[in-house]
């Protein structure tokens, strides 16, 4: 319904915006990884609204204890008619919810025709709901990198400022540049303050360009900074990202995972 407050034309604009959703793959790292990707995102949430996590990592990796899901329930389950999309749609205070992916994103590859169909539908019908799709994934869990991973336009690495996060971070993205991922961003996590989360990426930086030869892009700290500006920022043309994101997925083949992209 059409709030009242607004004119007409306002009213219908928001309803039927054409605008997808900006799609970002995160991979947090350190020894509060899944704390640090829950504050991260809770953060977009209240800086541009409607995030829906579509979440691929398993087990301890996920982000089901930190928000208080019981475990079970995936988006397969949906092109099997076991459960409906609105029924799996997990609550999320300040955010549309997480949608667990673990499942499909391994069986994307198997599926036939039909219901690869389906689940773009699925996907298509989320996204027009929705501000920010984050794709929340597995730091270790890269080779090779899912179909949501390969398809996603934006990569943001969430490193946190300790030894084990540069180290886990380093790795995460050389493993992302090495299946044809290009620029990636990074916000720290844990740092003291600004300016130790900003020479902390330096370091990191630094070490990328030697070692693997891409540019990274800074986003600020997690625990103080706005992430989504950046992220924003950096999209594509709206209609181009939603058909680039549904595309890749449409076509994705896991020969293709180590092709660079167009």
């Amino acid at each position: 319904m059409i709030d009242g407050r607004e004119d007409q034309a306002a009213g219908l604009r928001r309803l039927f915006r054409k605008a997808p959703p900006t799609v970002v793959a995160v991979f947090s790292t350190g020894h509060a990884a899944a704390k640090t990707a829950a504050q991260a995102i809770t953060r977009l949430g209240g800086q541009a609204h409607r995030v829906l996590v579509l979440d691929e990592a398993a087990g301890a990796n996920s982000l089901a204890d930190v928000w208080g899901h019981a475990p079970g329930g995936d988006l397969l389950h949906v092109l099997d008619d076991r459960q409906s999309l609105e029924g799996l749609l997990l609550p999320v205070p300040g955010l549309m919810g997480r949608l667990p992916t673990a499942a499909v994103a391994m069986a994307l590859p198997l599926l036939d025709d039909e219901r690869r169909a389906q689940l773009l539908t699925h996907l298509q019908s989320l996204q027009r709901r929705t501000r920010f799709m984050v794709i929340h994934a597995s730091a270790q869990a890269l080779d090779p990198v899912s179909p949501f991973v390969f398809a996603a336009p934006r990569h943001l690495v969430l490193a946190e400022a300790s030894g084990r996060g540069a180290t886990e971070a380093y790795a995460c993205i050389k493993a992302l540049a090495a299946q044809g991922a290009g620029s990636l961003h990074v916000a720290v996590a844990r740092a003291r303050d600004r300016a130790d989360a900003r020479a902390f990426f330096d370091r990191l930086a630094a070490l990328v360009r030697a070692k693997v030869g891409i540019p990274l892009a800074w986003v600020g700290q997690v625990e103080r900074d706005d992430l989504a500006g950046p992220l924003l920022h950096h999209a594509a043309l709206p209609q181009e990202a939603e058909a680039a994101f549904l595309r890749r997925l449409h076509g994705w083949r896991h020969t293709a995972a180590a092709a660079p992209r167009p």
